[in-house]
């Protein structure tokens, strides 16, 4: 009986560990920590509607954050979900980013799918919370 308790507990272990880790290996784009916040007072852009602003330098190929009425907003990575790289970084206009070096393009609303081009994986999403004029953007 204590010879299959031996087993069994490192089997058991191995088995949850290997569940926990399955979010990272679904992950595409890799994982950088995002803590950052916006003033809508400074980035007044950010408060029309279906306007959208890329912040360089935060996440893996920068922060795509989209307006889609005033006190809902979406984050993404900036970096396409093909291409994979932090050279490459979508361009945005409005609704739409556009990776300049496949050609995909995304739909910057809800799960921010592709609608065109060879992508076949939504953008990587962030945490948005609103407070004030302030939107806090994190992982």
């Amino acid at each position: 009986m204590v010879s299959k308790c031996k087993f069994l507990i490192p089997a058991l272990l191995a088995v949850m560990l290997t569940l926990s880790c399955d979010e990272d290996k679904n992950r595409i784009i890799p994982f950088v920590s995002v803590a950052f916040n916006v003033d809508l007072k400074i980035w007044n852009d950010l408060t029309v509607p279906g306007n959208s602003v890329v912040f360089p330098g935060a996440g893996y190929a920068g922060v795509i954050v989209y307006c889609e009425f005033e006190g809902s907003y979406y984050a993404y990575d900036a970096a396409c979900t093909h291409e994979v790289s932090q050279t490459c970084s979508l361009k945005t206009e409005g609704i739409l980013a556009t990776c300049p070096c496949c050609g995909s393009k995304y739909i910057l609303l809800g799960s921010a799918l592709p609608s065109s081009g060879p992508a076949s994986y939504p953008l990587q999403p962030y945490h948005v919370s609103v407070s004030g004029s302030r939107l806090y953007i994190y992982n």
